[in-house]
């Protein structure tokens, strides 16, 4: 029956359309269901096949009301109401109604498989449907094929809200209904199990089922207890469907994986120690609207895995520094440690090197993985407890050439609009990216706008997901992607299709790099990129005229010699064009660690202080020694590569590593693990035994997110609260403690009393963070940064007046195309392009260890083109050798028309087959970030067969 829980609604606006419900007067806003006006007049109405975020089919019937004066009654999710209108949610007709389309659908739903925390028994209890008077249908078997996911279609009343949101929300088109009659079912793709279907794994279905039909499998199954001996590491360890694990309590956090920063609801059962995450789902936050990929939805049990170091460790004695990544017993070359043994010993170690070497032999690695605090703190140790700059993170590898463009070009290594800007957007270039598997849910917010009409561009060498919604897919040969861009901007200026007066008012030094771009005609172009011409002048004349054009773009456009060069033309379009400044334009990078936007603000980068302020600059070395009373260094830092070169080469003798895996991560990984291996003293700091961390003199257990209180900074800009969901395990600690505990250790005077604290000091060291509070955090949920004080509005849409810039100026800077570092030639003929998969994330330390996800994608493969695979004599499926100037590895190769001729994808998350030992050092000589995206390679057949 109706729940009436206060008089009536608040008024709306002066528009507002005023009706009665159940004899009260009530206002709907215009176009609202009387559903929904109903609720926030606290009067709840049965439904079922309605949810908040999916279109209204009023299919299920089960919401209908009396509207005075009709023959009929009316589904109140999708009929708006009108002035004056008497409707009734409780007559004895509508109630009448309700339960019996209850007891249809409870006839269909066998007691045992119906949830009793589900939508449709809550329901029948508010109405007092206790049974059903009608014939059952013949029940189907459940289908447990997917690892995360149970199929219990005897529990479906083929409401379709599943279907509505894999098709409308997702806009993967998976779920379909088929047959007719009493034969009509839910289907996955053409009628299989849902495990061979092609699902993501988003679970959107499961979060939208209101009887449990689809369900995680960890509520639906049982399984036996597995445990380990081991006590360095977590234990027992249960497989996720160990046993019916009812959820107790719900904790509102983050998602631990992409830049998107999705908000997350976590359904945690047990007590104490025991505790664990039993589901998780989506949040209504302002990056995902509630939705989530297969990584947010499934990959929480990585935080309990048997792995999971709880205990200190110390290298036992004599023990050398061997590259074995795959020992029978990864602890075999440690013992355990207290803590106070562990932080003497760590901090012991580089304060002899320091004393004897000078500060400058040592450096430190700090983590995109982590808080703002944890990556402020970490930075500051390294600046002032070893005295040197030489600190940097995976920015290095991912976007380094972004920034380096962005800040020249602009004044702002940020991104200038949220990625749901798309849906103000007329054009939408997406380059170098494949954000269905790197950040689905940006993809899926793609994938709306192009379904409402918005003209989706996809320029790759590769063909991924995304491009079967693309309006138009560019898929330029490897390596010609600087060329491809400058014929646009040749057109664009040739064809007059310039904002002139953006141009004369807002920049500067278009006249150089329009002399420089005018040279590579489409036309000319044609042979080196691959794209017809008069294709390029089409999308180059789309993206000028709009009116409305945003760019994003992904480490396919910075991971290159030359990355600085795509992106400098990247900003050109938008500078040329005005396509900067206004909601739906714009410049985006794709951010690919949850916090590595918050970790570069907060200053892990060499030759940057927080908020991008240089070490060179005397001024700012000043503000930063008053603030932290301590004196800095005048000579900028290392990076990644050149810290590993340096390691090598032995003028780096240790190193303090938080949460970074560079034995995996770096390119020429024998190189970069002979570095490593050459330390005088490596201190690491993880929440599991790393192949990084297997090279470590000490090793000190941290926290994952899922135990963390601490900041975040997404893509977006948006700066949002983690919260504890479980306990530590173990002796396990918060990352921030154990930084603070080795500054103490190397003579700082640290008394932060938690990440709060950290985050006050955060605050007045950074001005684009001034106007932000934890209290504030606390109290919003999400800010966006910049938000220079607490009483200025904070800015999700970017240089809207003015850039950054000394001269408030936006700058062009002419580029021509270079080739790359290592061309292909007769011995190695073939280009390896590396990346990521869905289900895996950058190193796999995380993904690798999440039972669903190491399910769904367990063993390293290779993508080819059928014809390249046929040529080597091997089937899709087969085993391959890929071997550059580097090093070689075999794995299994797939048939993917999707890649070039000529070229070899790989994912780099698997140990097994790391694909970072293929590729190559080479920098760009701004970002100084690897040439990942290129390196020459051949392909043979495989020469063994796994065992």
């Amino acid at each position: 029956m109706s729940i009436a829980t206060q008089d009536s609604a608040a008024p709306l606006a002066a528009d507002s359309i005023r009706f009665e419900l159940d004899g009260r007067p009530v206002e709907a806003a215009p176009g609202e269901s009387i559903l929904l006006a109903a609720r926030r007049a606290g009067v709840e109405i049965p439904h079922l096949c309605y949810t908040d975020g999916l279109r209204a089919d009023g299919n299920c019937r089960a919401c209908v009301v009396e509207i005075d004066g009709e023959r009929v009654l009316a589904p109140s999710c999708c009929r708006a109401p009108k002035a004056g209108m008497k409707v009734q949610s409780a007559s004895a007709r509508a109630l009448a109604s309700q339960r019996m389309v209850l007891e249809l659908l409870r006839a269909d739903v066998p007691a045992a498989a119906e949830k009793p925390d589900s939508e449709l028994a809550r329901w029948c209890r508010a109405l007092g449907v206790s049974g059903s008077r009608f014939e059952a249908r013949e029940q189907p078997a459940p289908d447990v094929s997917h690892p995360g996911i149970a199929v219990d279609l005897s529990a479906c009343i083929q409401c379709n809200r599943c279907l509505r949101a894999c098709r409308e929300i997702q806009v993967n088109d998976v779920i379909g209904y088929a047959h007719r009659g009493a034969e009509s079912k839910i289907v996955f793709d053409f009628d299989t199990a849902m495990g061979v279907s092609s699902c993501v794994g988003c679970g959107e279905c499961v979060q939208a089922c209101p009887t449990g039909a689809l369900a995680p499998a960890v509520t639906a199954t049982t399984a036996t207890t597995t445990t380990t001996t081991t006590t360095a590491l977590a234990e027992p360890r249960e497989t996720p469907a160990a046993r019916n694990w009812v959820p107790t309590r719900r904790v509102d956090s983050l998602c631990p994986y992409c830049g998107v920063g999705c908000q997350v609801s976590y359904h945690v059962a047990g007590e104490g120690a025991a505790q664990k995450i039993v589901f998780a789902e989506g949040r209504d936050g302002p990056a995902n609207a509630g939705r989530l990929c297969v990584k947010g939805r499934y990959g929480f049990t990585y935080s309990r895995n048997r792995q999971r170091l709880t205990v200190p460790l110390i290298r036992k004695p004599g023990i050398p520094k061997g590259v074995n990544l795959d020992p029978a017993d990864p602890l075999a070359a440690f013992r355990e440690a207290s803590w106070e043994e562990a932080l003497d010993f760590a901090a012991a170690g580089l304060r002899r090197i320091k004393d004897a070497h000078g500060p400058h032999a040592l450096a430190g690695f700090g983590s995109a993985k982590g808080s703002n605090e944890e990556a402020y703190l970490f930075q500051k140790l390294v600046r002032t407890g070893f005295g040197t700059h030489n600190v940097d993170h995976c920015t290095r590898l991912c976007h380094a050439s972004s920034v380096a463009a962005l800040l020249e070009g602009i004044g702002s290594g940020a991104v200038s609009n949220p990625v749901r800007d798309v849906e103000f957007a007329d054009l939408a270039i997406v380059i170098g990216a494949n954000p269905a598997a790197n950040h689905p849910v940006a993809a899926s917010f793609m994938k709306n706008a192009a379904e409402r009409g918005v003209k989706l561009v996809m320029m790759d060498p590769r063909e991924t997901p995304l491009a079967r919604h693309a309006w138009r897919f560019l898929q330029f040969h490897p390596d010609a992607d600087v060329a491809l861009l400058l014929s646009m901007a040749c057109t664009i200026i040739e064809e007059g299709l310039t904002d002139p007066d953006f141009i004369a008012a807002r920049t500067e030094g278009f006249e150089a790099f329009r002399d420089a771009a005018l040279k590579y005609t489409p036309e000319r172009m044609e042979a080196v990129t691959g794209i017809p011409a008069a294709t390029v002048r089409e999308v180059a004349r789309a993206y000028a005229r709009g009116p409305n054009s945003i760019i994003f773009w992904g480490m396919g456009v910075s991971q290159h010699t030359h990355g600085t060069d795509n992106s400098r033309c990247l900003i050109a379009l938008a500078l040329m064009t005005g396509q900067i400044g206004r909601p739906g334009t714009g410049l985006h990078p794709l951010r690919g660690q949850n916090n590595v936007q918050g970790a570069s603000d907060a200053g892990l980068i060499p030759m940057m202080l927080p908020d991008y302020q240089r070490v060179s600059e005397p001024g700012v070395r000043a503000r930063f020694e008053a603030l932290w009373q301590a004196p800095l260094s005048d000579t900028p830092g290392l990076t990644v590569v050149e810290i590993m070169d340096a390691a090598c080469e032995g003028r780096i003798r240790a190193m303090y590593i938080e949460g970074e895996n560079p034995a995996m991560s770096d390119p020429d990984l024998d190189h970069a693990r002979a570095g490593l291996a050459k330390l005088e003293h490596l201190v690491v700091q993880d929440i599991f035994l790393t192949e990084t961390a297997m090279l470590a003199d000490v090793v000190l257990p941290a926290s994952s997110l899922y135990e963390k209180t601490g900041s975040f900074t997404n893509t977006d800009r948006l700066v949002q609260l983690a919260q504890p969901v479980l306990p530590l395990p173990g002796d396990a600690r918060q990352d921030w403690w154990i930084i603070q505990e080795m500054a103490r250790r190397l003579g700082l005077d640290w008394h932060y009393a938690g990440p709060h604290e950290v985050f006050a000091e955060l605050a007045q060291a950074m001005p684009s963070y001034a106007g932000l509070s934890w209290d504030m955090l606390e109290r919003e949920g999400a800010v966006v940064a910049p938000k220079f004080s607490a009483a200025e509005p904070s800015q999700p849409v970017l240089f809207q007046q003015t850039f950054p810039t000394a001269s408030g100026r936006g700058r062009f800077v002419p580029v021509s195309p270079l080739p790359a570092a290592e061309l292909p030639d007769d011995d190695y003929p073939m280009v390896l392009i590396t990346g990521r998969v869905l289900e895996h994330w950058h190193t796999g330390s995380m993904t690798r260890r999440a039972d669903v996800l190491d399910a769904l994608d367990p063993v390293p493969w290779c993508g080819m083109h059928p014809d390249d695979l046929a040529s080597i004599g091997v089937s899709s499926g087969g085993r391959v050798r890929l071997q550059t100037r580097r090093g070689q590895l075999e794995l299994e190769a797939r048939a993917d028309e999707g890649v070039r001729q000529g070229s070899v994808f790989m994912a780099f998350c698997y140990h097994e087959a790391a694909a970072n030992l293929l590729t190559q050092p080479a920098l760009d000589p701004f970002g100084k970030i690897p040439e990942f995206k290129y390196c020459a390679l051949r392909v043979s057949p495989a020469a063994t067969v796994p065992g």
